[in-house]
Formats: C-alpha cells, sequence, structure tokens
C-alpha cells in the first residue's frame, strides 16, 4: 500500500454547513463546495488557559484534511491534506 502524501497548505475556507452547531460538515474552498463524508477526529488546543483552536480531521470524497477554527476570530483554514 502507497503512502499518503501530506501538504501543508494553511488556508482560509468558509464552512457551509456544520453537524450539532459544532462539527464542520461542508466547507468552501479555492470557490468549491466540499462535502464532509466523515470526522475522523477532533481535538482543542489552549492557550494561556483558554481554548484557541479547534481541529479537525475529515474526510471528502478526494481527500482527508485538517480543519482548523480559531476560536477567537471565528476564523477557519485547511491546515494540512492528504491525497488519496
Amino acid at each position: 500500500m502507497a503512502a499518503l502524501t501530506v501538504r501543508r497548505v494553511r488556508e482560509p475556507i468558509q464552512i457551509a454547513a456544520k453537524s450539532f452547531g459544532f462539527f464542520p460538515r461542508a466547507f468552501v474552498w479555492r470557490g468549491r463546495k466540499h462535502d464532509i463524508r466523515a470526522v475522523e477526529s477532533c481535538r482543542t488546543e489552549n492557550a494561556r488557559g483558554r481554548v484557541a483552536k479547534h481541529v479537525f480531521r475529515v474526510r471528502t470524497d478526494a481527500a482527508v484534511l485538517e480543519l482548523a477554527q480559531d476560536v477567537k476570530r471565528d476564523a477557519w483554514r485547511v491546515e494540512q491534506v492528504w491525497a488519496l
């Protein structure tokens, strides 16, 4: 089995839909809507005792991606992409 190729991206996205008001369900990146098939993991990163960032590893039809939400600014971006 071939290893997955990972790319560090760090580009802004817009969340198009959420599940349970928290988990991303769809997002727009580079002008294209991507539906999320599964949230594979979720973690929280803290700074100075406060939640700073939520990080989600998600699967779409084309790739596995790491999405991050800056909690204070409610800004989202793609951090990394693993090609399938």
